[in-house]
């Protein structure tokens, strides 16, 4: 076990891992059940699913460090996803990032100090007819602009108060 883990309730995955006792293939939806419990995968969780699969630790994480769907550090209340796949790159999406970088004062990866946004650049949301694109939590924002982009976050942050 982890010596200096965070203590998550890890009663909460009992019922997942006697889910998929004893199928081998199954590490990919545990770890997803997982982070819908935990909003992300704890390290000690990850421990937790590595002893009771007898999987090593280091394929587990192997694991979630590889799907960008895993996510290991907690994330803000609203995580917006930046496409920079070729048509949203060709039509400006680095300006975008420039644009909500300046705004939240985060990097991409980053979450703001107030827990409300976190930054995540993606390869591709599929959505390449509303290019340059970005997706807070299920809401698809489309032919984005750096100040329309801008006007999105603080509208939210309104919304929010």
């Amino acid at each position: 076990m982890c010596e200096n883990c965070q203590k998550s309730d890890l009663s909460k995955l009992t019922p997942i891992l006697e889910e998929f006792s004893g199928d081998k293939y199954a590490l990919i939806s545990i770890l997803q059940k997982a982070q819908e419990i935990y909003g992300y995968l704890p390290t000690d969780v990850i421990y937790e699913i590595a002893e009771k699969t007898s999987v090593s630790p280091a394929k587990v994480m192997g694991v979630a460090t590889f799907y960008t769907q895993f996510r290991l550090q907690p994330i803000g209340k609203n995580l917006i996803m930046l496409c920079k796949g070729t048509a949203c790159h060709v039509n400006g999406a680095d300006s975008i990032e420039r644009a909500l970088i300046e705004e939240l004062g985060i990097e991409d990866g980053g979450t703001t100090e107030d827990g409300l946004f976190s930054l995540k650049t993606v390869a591709c949301l599929g959505c390449c007819s509303l290019s340059p694109v970005m997706m807070i939590n299920e809401d698809t924002y489309g032919s984005l602009t750096p100040e329309k982009a801008k006007e999105i976050v603080r509208n939210i942050r309104l919304e929010s108060k």
